[in-house]
């Protein structure tokens, strides 16, 4: 699944704040009908790429924004990515 993405922050704590990508509607939709094992907070497994950088990690369902992706530190250093930034993204459910 290919999709463009905008970065953005989301603040845990008045000290932690995390960078995710929120999955297209469409894509949230498809993946909610594969089925397929479930982990904590309902997250799936996942194989991302984003430019040269590729990762494994957990997508997790957010109400409002259906389904999200975090993009780590080192991945957004790597590809000079900062919130705001639009990002070519690619998603491989895993352990279907």
């Amino acid at each position: 699944m290919h999709f463009d993405a905008e970065l953005w922050i989301w603040e845990a704590r008045r000290t932690d704040t995390w960078t995710f990508v929120s999955l297209p509607g469409d894509i949230s939709d498809e993946i909610r009908e594969l089925g397929g094992p479930r982990r904590g907070f309902g997250s799936m497994r996942v194989q991302v790429r984003v430019g040269g950088s590729t990762w494994r990690t957990s997508i997790f369902p957010l109400s409002a924004h259906g389904y999200v992706l975090p993009v780590k530190r080192a991945v957004r250093k790597a590809e000079k990515l900062d919130p705001g930034d639009v990002a070519r993204v690619t998603v491989t459910v895993l352990d279907l």
